[in-house]
């Protein structure tokens, strides 16, 4: 078994271990030929299933094993990845190998960094420095400035996970989404969802039960542009709508059936409707939606997907820091959030 890869793109692989760190301790990555996979499947909030090509973060990259597609799956603490990830930030180059160390896996990061050295007593210039030789200084003379080249090591112990154990794991089936649309700026919904949560944590540590559930939020939208997030409890309730939204077409190849499928889907069915019918909704839990809002620190895009009263998708796309090209780094990233019933 092994795997040896260069870090082509560590700003973004960076940003995505933070936004799944903000959710769980662990992940489950699988390495193949042709993508990595993150997944993380705590025991109760929020699921992610992100699948990135391998070209998106690696380079030079080495893979080999006895399953189909050279597949190797590991158990990941997402804590000192991350940690370890944010040391290379300035790295010149990085590489990443699966290794063992007195019979304990690990993903090794070998970080190269370079430091400019000053000779002694000089000023710092970056290109040049005073000719000791002319008093008056009128002389300038270019000297070069050496590197100092430093190396880091970094390891993680990881768990490498047996095929037969993660067979069994797949992605949530939700039904049809009834309304699909482009949720406005993460960092203005993160803000907006985090002041009404406190609100709601304020209201219940006055409260005399000691039975308050999490403070939880309600997030609808409509197939007509609107998206409304909203906190309602015994004693308030107050609501940030957006209008003018973008509702994304359905694309007739990727829907069972093609346009007789899109003529009776469900989003196609809410469009016809009109006042509180024309609104799907869901209820989360506010500090895991919080959480999840993370992700708007990658930019991007993201399209909500809402199941009236059973579920919201979120699909993540990436824009290629490179191209400024939207989708064009990320395959796909999706959210499962499981909504609370009324």
């Amino acid at each position: 078994m092994r795997f040896k890869a260069s870090i082509k793109n560590i700003s973004v692989f960076t940003k995505l271990v933070a936004s799944l760190s903000s959710l769980h301790k662990v992940a489950w990555i699988r390495l193949d030929d042709d993508h990595v996979r993150f997944t993380i499947i705590p025991e109760q909030g929020t699921q992610v299933w992100a699948v990135l090509s391998i070209s998106t973060i690696f380079s030079a990259y080495t893979l080999q094993s006895a399953i189909p597609s050279n597949a190797i799956n590991l158990e990941v603490p997402l804590i000192p990845l991350l940690r370890a990830l944010r040391s290379a930030h300035s790295a010149t180059s990085a590489t990443i190998r699966l290794t063992k160390k007195a019979d304990i896996p690990l993903l090794s990061l070998t970080i190269q960094t370079s430091t400019q050295l000053l000779p002694p007593n000089r000023p710092f210039n970056a290109t040049s420095y005073a000719s000791d030789d002319d008093p008056s200084n009128n002389n300038i003379s270019i000297h070069p400035i050496p590197d100092r080249e430093t190396t880091i090591i970094q390891d993680i112990p990881v768990r490498v996970l047996a095929a037969s154990s993660v067979a069994s794991i797949h992605e949530p089936r939700c039904p049809d989404p009834d309304v699909h649309i482009i949720l406005p700026p993460l960092h203005l919904l993160k803000s907006i969802s985090e002041r009404f949560t406190k609100i709601a944590l304020s209201a219940s540590s006055s409260s005399t039960s000691s039975t308050t559930p999490p403070p939880r939020l309600t997030l609808s939208a409509t197939m007509h542009g609107s998206f409304r997030l909203s906190l309602n409890t015994d004693n308030l309730r107050i609501e940030s709508t957006w209008h003018h939204l973008q509702n994304p077409e359905l694309d007739p190849s990727q829907i069972e059936g093609g346009e007789e499928g899109i003529r009776k889907h469900a989003s196609t069915i809410m469009k016809e409707r009109e006042g509180e019918e024309a609104w799907a909704v869901v209820r989360v839990e506010g500090r895991d939606w919080g959480r999840v809002l993370g992700v708007g620190r990658m930019g991007g895009k993201v399209i909500a997907c809402v199941c009236h009263e059973t579920a919201l998708v979120l699909y993540v796309y990436l824009v290629d820091e490179e191209t400024a090209d939207e989708g064009s780094v990320l395959t796909s990233r999706q959210y499962y959030i499981t909504s609370y019933s009324a």
